[in-house]
């Protein structure tokens, strides 16, 4: 039986880097997270709920009937009452901004930039959106998997295999 080979040494790390737990866990320090009921609540109450997951996990996964989807690469631009780019919505830095991705650890990382572009009150939502399915709250999808009409023959009808 071969030996396993080790796992490869992480590098010694430069001076005053910090390592993504870390980053995780300043960012969350200074958020005022809310569990799924709590988001619910704030969205029912004005709040804007931002869905920065990808299209294609939104369609995998499903969605929350009336959140903004603003995907992550772009959500600063969108959410800077500065920039030329902003969303309509993106009306002042008392704006109060919920954050939901698939499991709610990049809607903290999130969050937290959106803080440090002045939005104060931006915050996420805790376990995202598989917490937020598992606590019954309203949801829309997945998008199910385009199947073949039982109408149509198989693509294989007509080939004779030997």
């Amino acid at each position: 039986m071969p030996t396993p080979t080790p796992a490869p040494r992480c590098p010694a790390p430069p001076p005053g880097s910090r390592g993504i737990d870390e980053i995780l866990a300043a960012a969350r320090a200074r958020l005022r997270r809310l569990d799924p009921e709590q988001a619910h609540l704030a969205h029912r109450g004005g709040a804007l709920l931002v869905d920065i997951r990808p299209a294609g996990q939104r369609a995998a996964h499903g969605t929350v009937p009336g959140a903004l989807a603003v995907e992550r690469n772009v959500l600063e631009w969108r959410f800077d009452p500065r920039c030329p780019a902003r969303l309509p919505e993106a009306v002042g830095y008392d704006l109060p901004v919920v954050i939901l991705c698939q499991e709610g650890y990049t809607s903290s990382l999130a969050a937290a930039a959106l803080q440090d572009i002045g939005l104060r009150r931006a915050t996420d939502v805790v376990g995202g959106f598989a917490a937020w399915r598992i606590a019954g709250l309203p949801t829309l999808g997945p998008t199910p998997p385009l199947r073949p009409s039982s109408a149509a023959p198989p693509v294989t009808a007509g080939r004779a295999y030997h």
